[in-house]
């Protein structure tokens, strides 16, 4: 059974940090939908957001002032912006995911919003090896090979051990979201690939959870109506995939196809991509090399072995179901990418 219905409407107002994102703009566009006033928290200047009727706010997570100003007034913040990639300064992951949360939370409590729908990753829980239908009871990882999921990790757990009386707090873990607009997954795969620098990794049979954007932003908004003090959604994390796992380097073609670039056929055995993430890591940091590793230990495991996730809490508490097929998200992809522009 679904928690208690708190419904977002015209007399709640929201804030959307990373609205302009590829996550947080499908928030915003359906909170907007529904006829919600929103306002987006990001450091660019966005003016579809506007066009939009959107409340455009430019600012940056390290900046506690700047965050706590822009909770002010709202009954409802959507957690979306963070610093993402497998390579960095970990001093950057730490300021924008950890700091950045922490300044989120001291501006909702400051301001009074009662709740907090947090955007995390399934990579908090991920430790190199197959995780095959794992619910929310796996434990976090016991080490981190990326600054990234490390710094989520801590940033969840601030989240949700915030969660009281006053600020009800839930964690969302979407598994790599695709659609139209994705500025990161399929234009890297498709970039890569055209260079001739995507091989498959490993034995190509390993399987892994997607989330089509709409899917991602709908249970978001489900999150938000089904949080209360003391209901089953506060304090809780919860995976979030199309439901149903598929083998990673077929759905990579796949997302090749519809960009019109050849499919994948040379592969390298997972052992070797590992030992050239080590060195290729060491090098970047000795020398130091801009830019970013062709590969690194914790993309070549990523890419190598099987994640994916049980999402029964998920369709259970937030009386959520993914809605959009595969193959009708890559006809909606191949649209947006032959488009004229």
């Amino acid at each position: 059974m679904s928690a208690p219905l708190a419904p977002l409407d015209a007399s709640t107002p929201a804030l959307v940090t990373g609205g302009g994102g590829f996550l947080g703009r499908a928030v915003v566009e359906r909170l907007r939908e529904r006829g919600v006033p929103v306002a987006s928290f990001a450091r660019g200047d966005y003016p579809e957001l506007t066009a939009l009727g959107v409340e455009t706010l430019r600012g940056d997570l390290g900046d506690a002032a700047a965050v706590r100003r822009a909770c002010v007034g709202r009954s409802v913040v959507f957690h979306v912006a963070a610093r993402a990639g497998v390579w960095g300064p970990r001093r950057e992951f730490w300021r924008v995911n950890v700091e950045g949360t922490r300044h989120v939370l001291e501006g909702c409590r400051a301001a009074g919003v009662g709740r907090l729908v947090y955007t995390s990753t399934p990579s908090v829980v991920f430790d190199g090896r197959d995780l095959c239908g794992v619910d929310e009871s796996v434990p976090y990882a016991s080490h981190y090979e990326s600054a990234y999921p490390e710094s989520k990790a801590i940033a969840e757990r601030l989240v949700l051990d915030a969660n009281g009386p006053d600020l009800a707090t839930v964690s969302l873990r979407p598994h790599l979201i695709w659609g139209p607009g994705d500025p990161h997954f399929v234009p890297r795969i498709t970039a890569r690939a055209r260079a001739g620098r995507l091989p498959i990794v490993g034995d190509g049979r390993n399987e892994v959870d997607m989330i089509y954007v709409d899917d991602a932003a709908e249970a978001h908004l489900r999150a938000a109506e089904r949080l209360s003090p003391g209901s089953p959604v506060a304090g809780s994390a919860y995976f979030l995939s199309a439901g149903k796992p598929v083998r990673l380097w077929e759905m990579v073609n796949h997302l090749l196809a519809a960009a019109d670039l050849p499919p994948l056929t040379r592969a390298v055995p997972a052992r070797l991509a590992l030992a050239a993430g080590f060195v290729l890591e060491a090098l970047y940091r000795a020398l130091p090399l801009r830019g970013e590793p062709l590969m690194t230990r914790f993309l070549a495991r990523e890419l190598a072995t099987s994640h994916w996730f049980d999402i029964s809490a998920a369709r259970r508490d937030l009386d959520w179901k993914p809605k959009i097929r595969v193959d009708e998200g890559l006809r909606r992809l191949r649209a947006s990418l032959q488009a004229p522009r």
